[in-house]
């Protein structure tokens, strides 16, 4: 299975990108939300761990900043009634350790405010992630209940975690965070990660 590309990005929109590799094939690339904000400018380098999802009428390409969402996606793919589409529109709601959460703390809801997810289908995914993730959740939260505890503005810390999980060194971000944070205090999850990336990026 194709599992890791390379290669420069050539366009971005939607809910995919383009990137061409070396040997000059550009694939399409479908991506939560998170990923495709994460990724560099028209041009630059990018890299991404794949699945390859093969259908009757189509062979589609779907690409993850780490490797542990893209198990991830692989998992929620395993429950039945679950599709490619709706995995990526989770992964684009939520981070693998959010899922963690909700089966730590027996609390499906959450997964309702996805994208044509309703609350029965809802209920059907989370007895599944009850089940394939218990392992996870338990040491996800012995995890959380052992470290310090974390002061401060919750949609901060979400988004930070979601920097670091990307690589993005940690003091940085949080220096990012913290001016946004001052510049505009009512600004959701996804405005400040996109800003973050943008300004750390190089951007504006």
């Amino acid at each position: 299975m194709l599992a890791y590309i390379e290669g420069r990005v050539l366009e971005r929109g939607g809910s995919s990108c383009v990137l061409l590799t070396a040997s000059g094939l550009g694939y399409e690339v479908f991506a939560p939300e998170t990923t495709l904000l994460s990724l560099p400018v028209r041009g630059e380098k990018a890299a991404l761990y794949t699945c390859l999802v093969v259908r009757e009428d189509a062979q589609e390409l779907f690409g993850f900043s780490t490797w542990d969402e893209r198990q991830t996606f692989l998992m929620l793919t395993g429950i039945s009634g679950v599709g490619a589409r709706t995995a990526l529109a989770i992964l684009s709601s939520y981070r693998p350790d959010d899922l963690r959460s909700m089966v730590a703390q027996d609390d499906g809801a959450p997964l309702t405010r996805v994208s044509g997810i309703g609350k029965k289908t809802a209920q059907k995914i989370f007895l599944d992630l009850k089940y394939k993730m218990k392992d996870e959740a338990a040491a996800f939260a012995g995890k959380a209940s052992a470290g310090p505890s974390q002061g401060g503005n919750p949609l901060v810390r979400d988004v930070l975690a979601t920097l670091v999980g990307m690589g993005v060194d940690e003091v940085t971000a949080q220096s990012v965070l913290a001016k946004l944070q001052a510049e505009d205090p009512g600004m959701d999850e996804k405005m400040m990660l996109s800003r973050a990336f943008r300004i750390i990026g190089g951007g504006k």
